[in-house]
């Protein structure tokens, strides 16, 4: 169905698919200025309803005019994560942003040992976001300071896996599915897992497939958005 202009400022739902190596700001950006060239509008509110990492693709909700007073509604739902986990080493990061900075054996891991292990991570956990976030301390986004190369002390919260399987085994590598609470850092459960099998691991491939009722089966690609408006 053509959407018009009153439909974006009457509030849109939109399901993306976002890239690899895109920032969810990028999509946002890049998703305003087609909507706001393809109707030769100066304003419009549009926004993302939840962060993905750049080095993560998936289900990005980006709302449109009136819609945007939903996004805390949205971002607050439950998620799905795919991906693989890499063991034997750590990042500062905890995923591949940052180079590998310790290493570690995987030798006595099995199997059983890593399906055995997850029941650590079921239920309401404490978990440390990564010291690279966007959350912020003092005004400033962790990021930031971990890029000065400064630390600061990062304090645990209360977040809930309601799922965690394991779905293949190639070692070092680790595919994984996990259902989540808002707050939940994947890198940070890479991090903690490794360290729960004796080892280390980072994160290496990350995908959101479902917020709430929404799935990434029923989103587009960016590039597919914007051909729809120029129908």
């Amino acid at each position: 169905m053509i959407k018009t202009e009153e439909d974006f400022k009457n509030g849109q739902v939109l399901l993306i698919d976002k890239p690899l190596n895109w920032t969810s700001f990028q999509a946002v950006n890049k998703m305003r200025w087609h909507i706001k060239q393809r109707f030769n509008i100066k304003k419009i509110k549009v926004g993302h309803a939840g962060t993905l990492d750049p080095l993560a693709t998936g289900l990005l909700i980006i709302c449109t005019g009136k819609q945007t007073k939903e996004i805390d509604t949205y971002q607050g739902q439950i998620k799905e994560y795919t991906g693989t986990f890499t063991l034997g080493a750590t990042t500062p990061s905890y995923d591949l942003e940052t180079e590998i900075d310790e290493t570690f054996s995987i030798e006595h891991i099995s199997e059983s040992l890593l399906n055995e292990t997850i029941n650590q991570f079921i239920g309401d956990i404490q978990q440390k976001p990564p010291i690279f976030s966007a959350i912020k301390k003092e005004g400033k986004r962790l990021y930031e300071l971990a890029r000065k190369g400064e630390t600061t002390e990062i304090k645990a919260r209360t977040v809930t896996i309601s799922e965690f399987e394991i779905t293949n085994i190639n070692l070092p590598n680790v595919d994984f599915r996990v259902v989540c609470s808002k707050g939940t850092y994947i890198r940070s459960l890479a991090f903690d897992y490794g360290k729960a099998l004796k080892s280390g691991a980072h994160l290496s491939v990350l995908r959101r497939t479902k917020i709430g009722n929404f799935s990434v089966e029923n989103a587009v690609s960016i590039d597919a958005f914007i051909k729809s408006l120029e129908i």
